[in-house]
């Protein structure tokens, strides 16, 4: 029984194995041909393109009809070869392969069909203007591709051709996409042949369809939301946007921030939307716009676009968000450099009142972080506002350099009087703290001795003499800008200090280089750059220690000084006068070189000459004698006269002396002609107006002049007798022997006088 029982159960078993690889053969065929039509099929509709909207349907239904029957056969397996495991490992795992690899094909057919579908719909949506669930669809079409072409297994012809036809319909979505943006949103800008400006944007408009209204606030329309968001599903959102920001950008937002006369209205127009539109202030004739009115502008423009176009969330962002990361730079650089650059003080008092540009800065910044175009706690726009001290110091400078610049560079020869009682305009400083009381206090004090001898009044003042306007206007700004400093920020105070050493220096370095060929070919400017530089190395004295207390530290304990700087000063004026003396000297004795050395005077050519000479010699110090007059102060312009009418008798005493024979009638031309230079010379003396004020030194010009008195007894010895000079002589105790040493006598007694008994007596004499 036992026996029958087991042969019954092998039996029923063996014919159920048999039964289950017949299905298993079968479903294998039925697959294969469901495969082939299936291929057949897409190959038709997206390689051959022939219509078969039916054929498919029921294929896809067979298709799904075999996966069942596929997922109850393989249930059905994996159980049968659990529970005989120990009886058909190696037949269950053959049909498991088998089956296996009938299930990878059924999932590229899941694939395809997925991807069929995904196409339908996506063009199904395109068409009725549902384009964020044809964005969508193209996505799934496309993650269908994807997962066939990720199975190793899978050599589908139709691949490329699948790929082709996501590629043509997604181009096709963004063809409808950028159709409809243009739409929704249109530019009317000037022609680029334009020549750039502000009436050239007058064109500039941007058209916006109407906004629908939720709560009582408008919101862009739900075809512009779809739109936008399609875009951003298919990753062409970020272009499309970077492109309306240049736009706007450059027709709009900075235009608004550079051009005063510009300004922006908001229209609505039944059959346009919304009108965002530029036009002309008539009243503005300002350069440049103040803050307030630019970010009254510019939040009208973004509080517009917000309203009407930006408020849409892409992902966990607004649009908003996402044009303010692409703008926000460039129109805050504008901003910082068009608008606040300008409207930084020029004068420190003025800096309190910056502090509502600042708060107008802050609550810019504020609008916009609402409107979600701005992230962030602190930007360059709002640091820059807020770093007003510093803006303003360097903005200083850079004004306080090219005011003193231009000044330097103007023209010399508009000149001022400085007269010794002259005092420079000091600004009113405020009373200084207590330390330096304290200082002050002790030190007088200390000074309980005064010496009986008082100083004049006049002493350690500058002379009486002419300086360039443009010099005392540069002092004037030296000394405002010092003012400046006091009672600023340290930061501010340092920098304005050492502008101040800048301008001084830029004078030491500017002035002569730009003057040069004036400064050698005008004795007057000549004139007048000495005075400058004297000018300016008088008051650097004392110009450091009047503002020294009122500076924050190091410079209150002292280094506030610009002594260092007065030596360079006073060689600098000195040496640019003596390079015109030299220029006088080489023109006086050039003119001197044409007198034939003064001999043969009894020759009328001769005579002429060095008589044109001499009077030439006279000219010339008489003509500079005027130019310098009421110039030079009086004792430089003594000096000066002086050493140029030295150098002129130097040389013709010189001249003279060289000569070996002098005739009567020679002596009497050269002492005639030496009588003109004693009677004219002291002549050039006029260093002042008043002509009664100058015979004073006129009577003096021994002292200026060191060869006067020599050339004095010159003319006396040239008409005078063998006896004359031999008592002018006096034993060499005369003042002929004051002036001439004993060689230079006798020389001129042998050119004047025969060689005669009474001569040798004579020249015995001359020891």
């Amino acid at each position: 029984m036992a026996s029958f029982v087991t042969e019954v159960l092998a039996s029923s078993g063996k014919l159920e194995k048999e039964d289950l690889s017949g299905k298993i053969s079968k479903m294998s065929r039925k697959v294969e041909d469901t495969k082939e039509e299936v291929c057949e099929m897409m190959n038709k509709k997206y390689s051959d393109f022939l219509p078969g909207l039916q054929g498919a349907e029921d294929l896809m239904v067979r298709v799904d009809e075999v996966s069942k029957e596929m997922d109850v056969l393989k249930n059905y397996i994996e159980n049968e070869v659990q529970q005989n495991l120990h009886v058909a490992v190696t037949e269950y795992a053959k049909l498991k392969q088998q089956l296996e690899r009938n299930t990878v094909i059924i999932q590229i057919l899941g694939h395809l069909k997925e991807f069929h579908n995904a196409m339908e719909e996506s063009n199904k949506s395109t068409q009725d203007k549902n384009f964020v669930e044809a964005a969508n669809q193209l996505e799934r079409a496309r993650a269908s591709v994807i997962s066939l072409k990720g199975w190793k297994t899978s050599q589908l012809p139709l691949l490329s051709a699948l790929s082709s036809e996501l590629t043509v319909q997604r181009e096709n979505l963004i063809y409808h996409l950028g159709d409809e943006w243009k739409r929704l949103v249109i530019w009317k800008l000037p022609s680029s042949k334009e020549p750039a400006g502000p009436k050239s944007f007058l064109k500039v408009e941007l058209n916006m369809s109407h906004a629908s209204s939720k709560d009582g606030e408008p919101k862009p329309p739900a075809l512009l939301c779809s739109v936008l968001q399609a875009l951003a599903i298919q990753g062409d959102l970020q272009h499309k946007i970077k492109l309306f920001s240049q736009v706007l950008l450059k027709n709009m937002l900075k235009p608004l921030v550079m051009y005063p006369s510009l300004s922006v209205s908001v229209t609505e127009q039944q059959d346009e939307g919304i009108v965002l539109a530029l036009h002309c202030l008539e009243e503005s004739d300002k350069e440049r716009s103040a803050p307030s009115q630019v970010y009254s502008k510019l939040l009208l423009v973004l509080k517009t676009l917000h309203a009407h176009l930006l408020d849409v969330s892409i992902g966990d962002k607004k649009l908003s968000a996402i044009l303010g990361e692409l703008i926000w730079e460039d129109i805050s650089q504008c901003i910082i450099h068009e608008c606040l650059l300008y409207s930084i003080p020029s004068n420190s008092s003025q800096l309190e009142k910056y502090n509502t540009v600042i708060k107008e800065t802050e609550e810019f910044e504020k609008s916009l972080k609402e409107l979600e175009f701005l992230q962030g706690d602190s930007t360059d726009l709002l640091k820059y506002a807020r770093d007003v001290n510093c803006h303003f110091a360097s903005k200083k400078c850079k004004d306080v350099i090219v005011a003193a610049r231009k000044l330097m560079t103007s023209k010399m020869h508009n000149t001022v009087k400085i007269t010794p009682d002259y005092k420079m305009r000091l600004p009113k400083l405020p009373t200084p703290g207590p330390e330096v009381k304290v200082k002050q206090e002790t030190t007088n004090e200390e000074m309980t001795i005064e010496n009986s001898k008082q100083l004049s009044a006049w002493s350690l003042c500058l002379p009486a003499c002419r300086i360039s306007e443009s010099v005392q206007q540069l002092m004037e700004l030296a000394l405002n800008t010092l003012f400046e400093a006091v009672g600023s920020s340290t930061y501010c105070a340092l920098q304005l200090f050492y502008t101040v050493r800048n301008i001084f220096q830029l004078f030491y370095d500017v002035v002569p280089t730009y003057h040069k060929e004036n400064l050698l070919k005008f004795p007057h400017l000549a004139a007048i750059q000495h005075n400058n530089c004297m000018y300016l190395a008088h008051h650097l004295l004392t110009l450091g220690h009047h503002f020294r207390a009122h500076l924050p530290e190091p410079h209150s304990e002292g280094t506030a000084t610009f002594v260092d700087m007065v030596p360079g000063f006073k060689k600098l004026g000195a040496r640019c006068f003596l390079t015109q003396m030299n220029v006088q000297r080489a023109e006086l004795l050039e003119r001197l070189s044409t007198a034939h050395n003064f001999c043969n005077l009894d020759d009328e050519d001769n005579y002429i000459a060095a008589s044109k000479a001499v009077r030439q010699v006279i000219h010339q110090l008489k003509q500079l004698g005027t130019v310098w007059q009421d110039v030079l102060p009086v004792s430089i312009y003594c000096k000066a006269m002086g050493s140029l009418l030295n150098t002129a008798i130097t040389e013709v005493i010189a001249k003279i002396m060289m000569l070996e024979d002098i005739s009567s009638e020679d002596g009497e031309h050269l002492h005639t002609l030496c009588q003109t230079i004693i009677e004219e010379g002291p002549l050039v003396f006029i260093p002042l107006a008043e002509k009664n004020k100058n015979k004073k030194y006129q009577e003096e010009v021994p002292l200026y002049v060191k060869k006067w008195s020599t050339f004095k007894e010159l003319v006396i010895v040239l008409r005078a007798n063998l006896q004359e000079i031999v008592d002018r002589w006096a034993d060499g105790k005369g003042p002929l022997a004051v002036e001439f040493c004993s060689s230079e006598v006798k020389n001129l007694i042998r050119a004047l006088f025969q060689n005669t008994d009474r001569r040798a007596v004579a020249l015995s004499k001359i020891k």
